[in-house]
């Protein structure tokens, strides 16, 4: 059985921390920081990340039946969950499968909804990276800069590019992310709802949540509150990780 990369720290109430994607368990290093003092903090590399292996399907189902046998491996029976972006859906995705093993549930600024395409510029940078050729990462940046303007989405891609005896590689499965692209965008849905209580955490600069989700939201988790970390896009966890973190703590610890 193959088992997803992770790295444990703290102790205490245990929390699995789910990264977006093209990412990996490094991502939420800051909130992982913020949580060890007084958790047990579970920071996974999702499959086709990381160093997590590389599957032949993208599927949220999937992605979450792995977190759980991971959990299982290290026998925690119950956790609470944190996901960001494409790791907010796999954790709303693993509360519903699996509701029994999810104490608090909170996601970052993503909704339970089909998101229309917006990562082709995306993969067209990664895509004019011929990783065959290049000698450095500021080659890499340079090609990925012929379709990706913005320098600090360029960086987070780059931490994913890695030197080895055979080459270089993208420690994500690019081919596979590229392919099963609609069934990452697509909406989380379930016959069920997870009642227990949930957190949507939202950048106020970011459009990833709008109140046309509500109705999908409060359907599948009737339990859920919301929270605005003003002055936050997409990343709101890197951009104001205490007050990130502030809020992901006081929600665990309240009742």
């Amino acid at each position: 059985m193959k088992l997803l990369n992770f790295q444990q720290q703290g102790q205490g109430q245990p929390i699995v921390l789910l990264h977006g994607l093209f990412g990996s368990l490094e991502n939420l290093g800051m909130v992982a920081r913020g949580l060890e003092s007084s958790m047990q903090v579970i920071s996974i590399d999702l499959p086709d990340h990381g160093q997590s292996y590389f599957s032949d399907q993208f599927s949220y189902a999937n992605y979450a039946e792995a977190v759980i046998q991971l959990l299982d491996h290290l026998e925690i029976e119950q956790c609470h969950m944190l996901g960001h972006s494409m790791g907010g859906k796999v954790s709303m995705q693993l509360a519903l499968q699996h509701p029994q093993r999810v104490q608090k549930l909170i996601v970052a600024d993503i909704a339970p909804v089909a998101y229309p395409p917006h990562h082709n510029r995306i993969f067209a940078g990664l895509n004019n990276v011929d990783l065959t050729t290049i000698t450095s990462r500021s080659d890499a940046d340079k090609a990925l800069s012929m379709h990706i303007e913005e320098a600090g989405v360029r960086q987070f891609l780059l931490k994913s590019l890695q030197q080895t005896e055979q080459g270089w590689s993208w420690k994500f499965n690019l081919p596979l992310l590229q392919r099963d692209y609609e069934q990452i965008a697509a909406g989380i849905d379930s016959e069920q709802s997870f009642k227990q209580p949930t957190l949507f955490i939202k950048g106020t600069e970011s459009d990833y949540i709008t109140t046309e989700h509500r109705p999908q939201i409060q359907r599948l988790f009737p339990h859920a509150k919301a929270q605005l970390m003003q002055g936050c896009g997409h990343w709101l966890h890197a951009e104001k990780p205490q007050v990130f973190n502030r809020l992901a703590l006081n929600f665990i610890n309240a009742g």
